[in-house]
């Protein structure tokens, strides 16, 4: 059959058309941004006026840093979206007089749990650790102890596409390191996320924002262990030495000293090595190795410790494996070398710390917050926990 010249020409445009069409970036509406502006709890420290959420009053405090300081923390509400982005836009305003700080950063909800905190920039697309629906802010403020008070404002949230997701991946074991443990002390003094130290308190302090739970929160907890005793902790602090120093991830996604190994904090390069001229990241002299602060209670009680050592730390979010959370209003739970209560203490697990199940078993029946059962859980080899105690699912038979 033959084709007239005008069919011939219309059926080439409509040709053109579709690939011109094709070839056009996607005009799919992107949702607006999210208003976000109320804090949850585990804040700390922090009033909110308007879309403004300012430093609290509170005195400065040193605490694992050594820092002489105002600081102030605001989790806010978690955001949802109607489907998994693999990165966000945060849009906020600062204030940041007489040398304050103030930053904001994002986490989000993957295989049901938080990823680590991510520094986010105003404007500027921040990569998830993976595809989510799920987001959550915090703001961090820091000041001098005397001065204005810094603060942040006008916070948003909305998803984009428009950067690959960062090689923050979950590795199937945690990573565990050996490193050297000091003791923090610093009774009466306050945490990074606003806990009050106590006596004998069970927390640890790690020297990065990203792995730090809110205040009574286990979210990032470590499993700490000499030769014969273990103890789970919260991070409720940050230092010893610095504040940017995620030295159990690895050099892709560090946020500084990326040319050192993981596992191996800066503290521990400058001192045995001359890392960085001998100087931490505020350019003091660093006088021990530490990349990890233990609470008393941790230090004396839990791990035995009569001076600053070695010790292995497993940094529990960056893992899979079975999960409990300690569910107890204060204090510690003891860590047992047998499924019941006459079995000799070998460690403890602090308040709302997560703690690493191997398996259970059957042993005494105890009555606890999680009701009355015979079951108890191997947290690791020859140690046991009464899952009375512990807010977590069912597991294997040991």
């Amino acid at each position: 059959m033959r084709t007239s010249r005008p069919a011939a020409l219309a059926a080439c445009l409509a040709v053109t058309a579709a690939i011109f069409t094709a070839t056009l970036p996607s005009t799919a509406a992107t949702p607006d941004p999210t208003v976000v502006s109320q804090p949850v709890a585990g804040s700390s420290n922090v009033r909110v006026e308007g879309s403004r959420i300012i430093l609290g009053d509170a005195p400065a405090a040193i605490g694992s840093t050594k820092l002489n300081q105002r600081i102030g923390l605001a989790e806010l509400t978690p955001v949802h979206f109607a489907a998994p982005t693999s990165a966000v836009i945060v849009g906020y305003t600062s204030g940041t007089p007489d040398g304050s700080t103030a930053d904001v950063a994002v986490r989000s909800w993957i295989n049901n749990r938080w990823s680590e905190w991510t520094t986010a920039t105003a404007g500027m697309p921040t990569a998830l650790a993976g595809a989510s629906d799920q987001v959550q802010l915090r703001v961090i403020l820091t000041a001098p102890p005397t001065g204005g008070s810094p603060s942040v404002a006008d916070l948003t949230v909305q998803p984009t596409d428009k950067v690959a997701a960062p090689r923050m991946s979950v590795q199937a074991a945690p990573l565990k390191s050996h490193v050297f443990a000091t003791r923090e002390g610093l009774v009466g003094g306050t945490t990074a996320n606003g806990h009050v130290i106590v006596s004998r308190d069970h927390f640890v302090a790690l020297p990065s924002r990203r792995g730090l739970s809110g205040n009574g929160s286990g979210t990032y907890s470590v499993k700490v262990c000499t030769a014969s005793r273990c103890a789970f902790e919260p991070v409720w602090d940050v230092g010893p030495w610095n504040t940017k120093d995620d030295y159990w991830n690895p050099s892709a996604t560090r946020e500084m000293w990326k040319d050192l190994p993981q596992g191996k904090p800066e503290a521990q390069a400058a001192y045995q090595d001359g890392y960085n001229g001998r100087k931490d990241q505020f350019g003091r002299t660093v006088a021990n190795p530490a990349g990890i602060d233990l609470a008393d209670g941790v230090f004396w009680d839990a791990l035995k410790l009569a001076d600053n050592s070695f010790v292995d730390v497993t940094y529990l979010w960056t893992g899979d494996g079975g999960r409990g959370t300690v569910s107890i209003s204060s204090g510690y739970l003891n860590v047992r070398n047998a499924p019941n209560s006459t079995g000799a203490v070998v460690g403890m697990a602090g308040k709302s710390a997560q703690v690493t199940v191997e398996c259970q078993t059957t042993g005494e029946s105890v009555t606890g917050s999680q009701g009355t059962t015979n079951i108890w859980l191997r947290v690791n080899t020859g140690m046991y926990v009464a899952k009375a105690w512990i807010s977590a699912g069912t597991f294997s038979t040991c």
